[in-house]
């Protein structure tokens, strides 16, 4: 057993502060398809669909999302109707819907796949199949009404269906199918190619589709679209061409998806220089997200500036795909920030409904327009399951996505646990022997992660385990006896022949922190591991309409909000006290009830910090901050867990410093 860097797993890797390392040519992953030269090695590799079956929680959210909104659209979405859907059409006539069909189609087939679920799969089928059907002599498909321009960003969102059919069933007739659409590409003439629209901002997805298609057939011309697609996308690379949200979750990681082609690490440090430059400047909140309730706007950077929910599963898709392309273990502590922190609020606790912006700091979840406080008018923060068009329909991928990279296949033929949660996966290692590593954790609420390998005879390959960033002390052992002191922020991999039976058992310490985020009024944040942490807010659901089945919610606080906290300087986590519940974690355990921990903190309020007349929070002023209201004991609860929330707190101070909230 060895200690391996981030660095062990890629060729040229980017660090947390943005400084490279070459490494000796890796070797690519025989027994999974991936980067055919001339492309860079990934560093890892996704499994197919299927090999992980997530178990606890997670799965709970995809049986929740299967009985909800997402898995009924095609009675509640008018976009989603089979019958006269231009998707489906031999001529590519009738209801365009340009890219709410395939945003939910994208989700949904992933969705059954992983759950195995006869229903959706068999839902889901129908479509790929029109679609396959609808492909015209040129090579294009879908909607005829897009070929005006053309516009392609609802193909590439359909292409994503199409590439998990394949992995699930091998269909002869989607190769061809998506290999003749890209001979088309090749027609289009260079100026009508990726024209302004959200085409050219986001042709970074395209890309990761020419890239797939060449790594399953060796198709060398499919190269040549790359470089013209790179060309025909928005400059990235330069610099930020748009600051619209959902655009800058997907656009940004387009340099680092063309560098494998280029191998110039400058790509590579344009997509870190994106990521950085939109997060020092919206992103100084907890929850992983920015400031972006349609654009990032200068002057609305502070924690009641909300997030689309098509921005979190943008956000968290851009991270599994950046993990695989330069194996950085920063990307997934950056995916799991949003996934426990920011995405289950978007959505109320069954599933049923969802919102369009989530914010940090927001106590009250009604229909009335919050603009020009929020950028668009109307209702933005009420729960509904058959509105919000576009978050509507995406947000069907963010949980599956996550789920089937909790496992990916590593270089040297190995299994890397990547993001953790209860689950197993079933995968070929070393010399192409099967094994079943089942995974049993409690994780984010829990410490320990413990791996199961289950083989047939004994077989040598790399395990591969993930050390996240926060934990300062993490420690294996196997077969119940210590390994090799392991760094946070690293991988650890372990290297050995694997019994059947052999059990590792990964402990990761969670201590509770203090961060400041100087940029927004000095206001802190609490943290437990990968956990941010919320006041725990009485909620009162109104509903306001639509049917038993989908009901429209607004939701009000009926306890006091307008907290500063009291936080001892010379011990921070002295100053908060770690409550577990007691029992067996909730099956949905993202709700305020059921919040599996919960920290104890001394608390003022601060009378004058009030809700605006528009049901906006009021914003943060200067910090630390005086009050002379009596000390109280608070509870806090995981960010993921409340609905509403302030989750960036106003400091009391009693020193000079200490300013009087105006």
């Amino acid at each position: 057993m060895k200690n391996c860097s981030i660095a062990l797993l890629a060729l040229f890797l980017l660090s947390s502060s943005s400084c490279l390392f070459a490494q000796p040519s890796p070797k690519r992953n025989t027994l999974y398809v991936s980067n055919r030269e001339p492309l860079l090695p990934n560093p890892l590799v996704k499994l197919p669909i299927g090999s992980v079956k997530p178990e606890g929680w997670l799965r709970e959210q995809l049986n929740l999302m299967a009985a909800g909104f997402s898995g009924h659209l095609t009675e509640i979405s008018k976009w989603c109707k089979i019958e006269g859907s231009a998707w489906v059409s031999s001529h590519g006539e009738g209801e365009n819907g340009w890219e709410e069909l395939p945003y939910w189609l994208k989700g949904f087939i992933d969705l059954g796949y992983v759950l195995h679920d006869d229903r959706i799969i068999a839902e889901a089928n129908k479509w790929i199949e029109g679609v396959l059907s609808s492909q015209d002599p040129s090579g294009y498909f879908g909607p005829r009404k897009n070929m005006e321009q053309p516009d392609i960003w609802p193909n590439m969102v359909m292409l994503c269906a199409l590439r998990t059919h394949y992995e699930a069933t091998k269909d002869a007739r989607v190769l061809p199918f998506m290999l003749k659409y890209c001979k088309w590409l090749t027609t289009v003439p260079l100026e009508r190619y990726l024209p302004d629209s959200w085409q050219k901002w986001r042709g970074g997805d395209n890309l990761d589709h020419i890239y797939w298609l060449y790594n399953e057939t060796g198709e060398k011309w499919l190269l040549d679209l790359a470089r013209t697609n790179h060309e025909r996308t928005a400059d990235w690379s330069g610099g930020i061409p748009t600051w619209h949200g959902v655009n800058l979750c997907q656009g940004f990681r387009e340099p680092a998806e063309y560098y494998q082609r280029v191998a110039d690490i400058r790509y590579l440090r344009a997509t870190q220089r994106n990521y950085d430059s939109m997060m020092t400047t919206y992103g100084q909140v907890p929850g992983g997200m920015f400031g972006a309730d349609e654009n990032a706007r200068p002057g609305y950077s502070g924690p009641r500036q909300g997030a689309e929910t098509c921005s979190m599963v943008e956000f968290m898709h851009s991270d599994e795909l950046l993990l695989a392309i330069t194996g950085d273990a920063v990307w997934a502590d950056r995916a799991e920030e949003v996934a426990f922190n920011s995405l289950p609020a978007a959505m109320t606790p069954d599933l049923k409904g969802l919102h369009y912006l989530t914010a940090p700091n927001m106590v009250q979840l009604d229909k009335v327009s919050k603009a020009p406080m929020l950028e668009n008018g109307g209702d933005m923060l009420s729960y509904r399951g058959d509105d919000y068009r576009c978050c509507q329909h995406n947000v069907a991928f963010g949980w599956p996505y996550y789920a089937e990279h909790l496992w990916m296949a590593t270089q040297n033929d190995g299994l890397a646990a990547v993001l953790y949660g209860a689950s197993s996966v079933t995968a070929k290692v070393g010399d192409g022997t099967d094994v079943r590593i089942s995974e049993k954790t409690d994780y984010p609420f829990g410490e320990t992660v413990e791996f199961k390998v289950s083989v047939s005879k004994a077989v040598t390959f790399p395990l591969v385990l993930r050390l996240p960033a926060w934990c300062i002390t993490p420690s294996i052992h196997i077969n119940g006896k210590p390994e090799t002191k392991a760094r946070s922020g690293q991988w650890i991999e372990l290297r050995r022949t694997w019994n059947d039976g052999d059990v590792v058992r990964l402990e990761l310490p969670m201590q509770v922190t203090v961060k400041t985020w100087q940029k927004n009024n000095n206001s802190i944040s609490v943290y437990r591991g990968p956990l941010a942490y919320s006041l725990k807010i009485g909620e009162r659901w109104s509903r306001y309409g639509g049917t038993d089945s989908w009901p429209y919610y607004e939701v009000f606080p009926t306890t006091p909000w307008n907290y500063g906290l009291i936080v001892d300087p010379a011990n921070q986590a002295a100053s908060f006290k770690v409550v577990s519940q007691k029992g067996t974690l909730a099956q949905q355990p993202f709700t305020t009830n059921d919040a599996p921990i919960a920290l104890e903190a001394k608390a003022r309020r601060i009378p004058q910090w009030k809700m605006e007349s528009n049901g906006l929070i009021g914003v943060l002023q200067d910090g630390p901050v005086r009050s002379n209201q009596p000390i109280e004991t608070i509870t806090l609860i995981p960010m993921g867990c409340a609905r509403l929330r302030v989750s960036a707190f106003p400091l009391i101070g009693e020193g000079e410093d200490a300013r009087v909230w105006k």
